[in-house]
């Protein structure tokens, strides 16, 4: 604090405020948006094509395959062989190709099992799949 002796020998503090390093920053951002704002809005010149009918889209599907430390399967919840999982899987991507197959898998399982089911997936052209990695919430 600065302080002011007076002609009675008081001290009397200062009120002011130096504004001066606000000013400063003020001017230099008011610089930098002057220089960025046309810089922003250039764009390209696009000529997008029309869209679809979004109600024609079909809805996407979630199925969920678990494989357990010791092979087994389950399709959804429900225990399924490889075999049957194969041809549900495969007749319910032929219905909806937005089928989407989530994958999860024992940490402490051999990946011969995962690979199994990414061939299956593969060999029917089901390219829509992903790998779990955290336990099933709810």
């Amino acid at each position: 604090m600065l302080r002011r002796i007076s002609k009675r020998n008081e001290l009397v503090t200062l009120s002011e405020i130096n504004i001066t390093p606000m000013l400063d920053l003020a001017f230099v951002l008011l610089i930098i948006f002057i220089i960025a704002t046309p810089l922003m809005e250039q764009g390209m010149s696009l000529n997008l094509p029309k869209g679809g009918d979004s109600g024609a889209r079909q809805a996407e599907v979630k199925r969920t395959i678990d494989i357990s430390t010791s092979g087994q399967f389950r399709l959804d919840g429900r225990p399924i062989a490889m075999t049957a999982m194969e041809q549900e899987l495969t007749r319910a991507y032929q219905g909806n190709t937005n089928m989407v197959i989530y994958i999860r898998v024992d940490e402490e399982g051999r990946n011969k099992h995962l690979y199994e089911v990414i061939d299956m997936c593969q060999r029917h052209q089901i390219s829509r799949f992903s790998l779990r990695t955290r336990p099933r919430t709810g």
